[in-house]
């Protein structure tokens, strides 16, 4: 099945958080902020956006110099019901859905982070079951210290996330 396409949402995200964007300024958000955990570029945002402005999610003003795009109610409709989806262990859209979250006291934070959190918490007892299933003992993992290393550093990753999760929880 062919992967969902991500970046209208994000193009959506980072209008509704700013305003309006110029392409231009939407390229410069993937290079700073945006890009900490997600990539688009220029040849793919444009073709985008424009695929946007026809299905209403997007309206479109010029200055002379550049053109500026906004999110219309539509728009708003559709990221409103892409940041409530609820987040599948297969697709990593935690950080992305919550950057967009403006409110701290927007239940959807909390419903996030609780989805997350189970998630990681999954991942945490699989990758420990997986520990004990590969090395058992000392010569498996001297026969495999590589593999040894990764697996326990995924472990050390899941952990450090679940507790930040609780944290931010206050689970």
């Amino acid at each position: 099945m062919p992967k969902r396409r991500i970046l209208p949402y994000v193009l959506l995200g980072l209008i509704n958080n700013k305003g309006k964007l110029s392409g231009y300024q939407i390229s410069q958000e993937f290079k700073n902020e945006v890009g900490e955990f997600w990539r688009a570029s220029h040849s793919q945002i444009y073709p985008e956006l424009a695929r946007m402005k026809e299905d209403g999610w997007l309206i479109d003003q010029e200055d002379g110099k550049s053109t500026y795009y906004q999110i219309t109610e539509v728009g708003h409709g559709v990221l409103r019901a892409w940041m409530e989806e609820p987040l599948q262990a297969d697709e990593d859209l935690f950080s992305l859905k919550m950057y967009f979250v403006l409110d701290e006291t927007d239940p959807l934070m909390k419903k996030l982070i609780f989805e997350e959190l189970k998630i990681n918490q999954d991942k945490y007892a699989h990758l420990q079951i997986r520990l004990q299933t590969v090395f058992s003992n000392q010569q498996q993992i001297k026969n495999n210290y590589g593999h040894y290393l990764i697996l326990t550093r995924a472990i050390e990753r899941e952990k450090n996330h679940i507790e930040w999760l609780k944290r931010e929880s206050d689970v």
